[in-house]
């Protein structure tokens, strides 16, 4: 009786031992379930939580805003705890993250491995202050934005003139506005709506988006700038995490949550955005969509128009303290040291 009531002891603290370690990770975003942020980087990244935890880490994947709220609110859920773990654009909360919009700048980004990889080398710089509130698991970016119209293809800025384009961010708004369009801010889930009812006549998004936003059918025309899936500009994506919540994890499965955070998430990052930046091109362009590709020998005529939003970039950081001009610098030479692809 006493050897069975000593192991029923061991088995119950054996039990509550492994109990009290495991974890449970709510992931908020939102686009859909079939986005290439979930396929493509959280579904793999949550597999490999799991599977170097042990089966101690549970991931939950929510997409679509599933737990509520609005795609600006996405970081404070993180922030506050509402949620674990939130992705989102950090250009949802204009003016919030002012040094990261660098990566925004006019005719700056490349492919999304590019911007995401030199984004790491930027991110331990400068941006550990925007970031402190959180535990930051992996900033990225997707390829640079084209611009995608309902009916009328641009080909020269004059055929910008009097069309209301959405905008993701504050710097693409003031590079839209400055290129003579009428810029109209709005999360990219709303896209599709507006551009049904006329509120927009396009979007500057990545290709990338179109599957999960089924917005081949709507908007026809394309344009993209220099060569063949060349853009102008692009946002900053945050994938971040509660600090309390990281702070509670033991040592060992913190180490977890390191090993697939950082440059070592960012690669795949990189590659998932890029490949389905690639296969939504070829879909639109299978459903019917034109390409329009301003030349390399047209492309100076737009960004001497674009020159005032980086000029009031460097300025803005200037008055905050900041060498404007050398952080830019930079960004610039991380984006050319850094892998194409």
């Amino acid at each position: 009786m006493k050897k069975l009531l000593l192991a029923t002891v061991a088995a119950v603290a054996i039990t509550g031992g492994a109990s009290a370690q495991e974890v449970t990770l709510r992931v908020h975003h939102f686009l859909s379930a079939d986005a290439p942020i979930q396929k493509g980087v959280l579904e793999p990244w949550a597999q490999k939580v799991e599977d170097q935890s042990g089966g101690r880490i549970d991931v939950q994947i929510y997409p679509s805003m599933q737990l509520g709220g609005k795609p600006p609110q996405l970081f404070d859920q993180a922030r506050d705890g509402i949620v674990d773990i939130s992705w989102t654009l950090l250009g949802y909360t204009p003016g919030r993250f002012p040094i990261s919009e660098v990566f925004e700048l006019p005719f700056l980004a490349g492919s999304a491995t590019e911007t995401t990889m030199a984004l790491q080398d930027f991110q331990a710089k400068y941006l550990g202050d925007e970031l402190r509130s959180v535990h930051p698991l992996l900033l990225h970016a997707p390829a640079a934005y084209k611009i995608h119209t309902r009916g009328t293809p641009v080909a020269t800025m004059a055929d910008l003139d009097g069309l209301k384009i959405r905008a993701p961010s504050r710097t693409m708004t003031d590079e839209l506005n400055a290129l003579g369009a009428t810029a109209v801010g709005m999360p990219v889930p709303e896209v599709p709506q507006a551009l049904t009812t006329g509120v927009i006549d396009g979007a500057v998004i990545p290709w990338e988006v179109f599957g999960s936003l089924r917005i081949e059918a709507m908007a026809k025309d394309h344009t993209e700038f220099g060569h063949e899936n060349g853009g102008m500009s692009t946002s900053v994506m945050a994938l971040v995490m509660n600090k309390g919540k990281y702070d509670s994890l033991p040592d060992d499965l913190k180490k977890v949550i390191d090993d697939n955070s950082g440059a070592a998430l960012a690669a795949m990052a990189g590659a998932a955005f890029d490949q389905a930046e690639a296969e939504e091109r070829q879909k639109a362009l299978d459903a019917g969509g034109t390409v329009t590709i301003v030349s390399e020998a047209d492309l100076p005529a737009w960004k001497e128009a674009s020159q005032p939003v980086i000029d009031a970039w460097v300025k803005s950081m200037d008055k905050a303290g900041l060498d404007g001009q050398a952080m830019l610098n930079d960004a610039e030479a991380m984006l050319q040291a850094a892998p194409s692809n």
